[in-house]
């Protein structure tokens, strides 16, 4: 499995997708440029997956293939003055119980033991490090919100040195596309058996429950 991943990771890396912050385009899954900006509806279905409202979203960088949210992008400063570095935050249930499932394994520690052990795979890391770090930049200066130096130089999920949460890297490449994180993408790839792009996993509930 390491040497499957390490080459699909070194293909992606060398000529793919880049980053919203990189070519102006957003590159995750199922969005558009017409289709970044939160709705009302979006904001509701957030609620109902995560079973709590949810404030400060800047952005829809992942979308089912039935258009609800996967993904939202927060503010790094919440409006309470909270600092959060987690911009991309997961939010689909079906993926984040099958991400559970493999961290439950300890995913995690072997795949941070490669970084020790795989120079590549250790700079693939560090890159995506500073792709989150670069894209959470683009949304500070997008929603006007003041530098937050308490989160200087921290990313998510662990990186650059390890791997400590699946959902946070599974959240990254969701949100940016594949060839960003090579942890995000492994992790999408696990849990196909469980759920794909290309599936619609959601319950109809959450859209039949909006009143806007």
């Amino acid at each position: 499995m390491s040497t499957e991943h390490t080459s699909t990771s070194q293909k992606n890396s060398s000529a793919a997708a880049l980053s919203t912050s990189d070519t102006g385009s957003p590159g995750g899954f199922g969005v558009t440029a017409e289709t970044l900006a939160p709705s009302a509806l979006d904001i509701h279905v957030l609620s109902q997956e995560l079973g709590r409202q949810v404030r400060d979203v800047a952005e829809i960088p992942a979308r089912c293939v039935c258009g609800n949210p996967l993904v939202a992008a927060t503010a790094p400063r919440l409006s309470n003055g909270s600092p959060f570095p987690t911009v991309f935050y997961l939010a689909h249930p079906v993926i984040t119980a099958a991400a559970s499932r493999f961290e439950a394994e300890g995913k995690m520690y072997e795949m941070t033991d490669r970084i020790a052990e795989d120079p590549e795979i250790a700079q693939q890391y560090q890159a995506a490090h500073e792709n989150y770090i670069a894209e959470r930049e683009r949304i500070r200066l997008q929603t006007g919100t003041e530098e937050v130096p308490e989160i200087d130089g921290i990313s998510a999920g662990g990186m650059p040195t390890r791997v400590k949460c699946l959902h946070a890297v599974l959240g990254h490449t969701l949100s940016v596309g594949r060839g960003i994180n090579p942890f995000g993408d492994e992790t999408l790839d696990l849990i196909a058996e469980y759920w794909t792009p290309e599936q619609c996993a959601c319950d109809p509930a959450w859209r039949e429950s909006f009143e806007g």
